[in-house]
């Protein structure tokens, strides 16, 4: 009995090393087919930074700072909030920063209060009603700003309409209006040979400082990744706000080579990746 259960025992770790030595060895091919995709100048990695909502302060701060370290953003507008501040949004694509489309009424799940209060969710609606808020949003960019909008994000992330088994998903929808859809609060950053565009990682940056940013992005950086952080106003640190200071300090070190980061608006990375992809 001794020796049969010795025996099974061998026969059972033995079975545990294959499996093992396969993995290892998928893993291994996987890293390999990663150190070869490149972005440009050698860099090792590609970051976009994103700000949702078309907040007074990405105008009248954000922007500016931007243009100081000659850097593009992108930049996911409302057209309510467009119209606040018309002139500055046009001068902010003559600067050329991207804009992108983040619907017209801002639907996330019902569950926040602020939503529940105007009697409004996601849960409420429909595909045929998202879809034509999208397009509505489109047209106005393009009547008031004078850009066809490649590029969308989510509200509070949700990638969904409905409730129960009548939930859908409208990931289609964006995939077939947009080069890219953006979520939000995520947890990884995108594998360039594998990421869906309708659905690219959104990393939080609000109420961050440079030391926790940077560390994060040390975390994030493995397999060429590209990295999208998203904030919403910009100033002083808040939980829905951009550290202007973090940004001061996180965009000369983006910018500085030895540290390996290619940054450009989101569709200038999404173009470079699927014509890499489709060598």
């Amino acid at each position: 009995m001794a020796n049969l259960y010795t025996l099974s025992l061998t026969r059972c770790c033995w079975g545990v090393m294959a499996i093992c030595t396969l993995l290892y060895s998928t893993l291994s091919k996987a890293a390999d087919s990663d150190v070869t995709f490149t972005y440009p100048k050698g860099a090792r990695n590609a970051i976009s930074l994103t700000f949702d909502d078309a907040r007074t302060s990405q105008v009248t701060v954000a922007i500016p700072l931007l243009n100081r370290y000659k850097v593009k953003g992108t930049f996911y507008v409302m057209p309510s909030k467009v119209a606040e501040n018309l002139s500055l949004w046009q001068g902010a694509v003559k600067q050329g920063h991207e804009i992108g489309n983040h619907t017209n009424e801002h639907l996330c799940t019902g569950n926040f209060a602020w939503l529940r209060e105007k009697n409004q969710g996601l849960e409420q609606v429909d595909l045929a009603y998202i879809e034509r808020d999208i397009t509505y949003t489109t047209e106005y960019i393009e009547k008031h700003l004078g850009v066809t909008p490649r590029s969308f994000a989510y509200p509070c992330g949700n990638t969904f309409v409905g409730r129960g088994e009548n939930v859908k998903s409208y990931v289609p929808i964006i995939a077939k209006h947009f080069d890219s859809g953006r979520t939000w609060l995520d947890e990884s950053a995108n594998h360039p040979t594998y990421t869906d565009f309708a659905q690219l990682t959104g990393i939080r940056m609000d109420g961050l400082s440079f030391s926790t940013i940077k560390n994060y992005l040390e975390q994030l950086r493995a397999n060429n990744s590209w990295i999208i952080l998203a904030g919403h106003e910009v100033g002083e640190g808040g939980m829905y706000t951009v550290d202007s200071e973090m940004l001061e300090a996180l965009i000369p070190y983006l910018q500085d080579p030895k540290n390996g980061y290619w940054l450009d608006t989101v569709s200038n990375v999404g173009d470079y990746i699927k014509a890499k992809r489709a060598q």
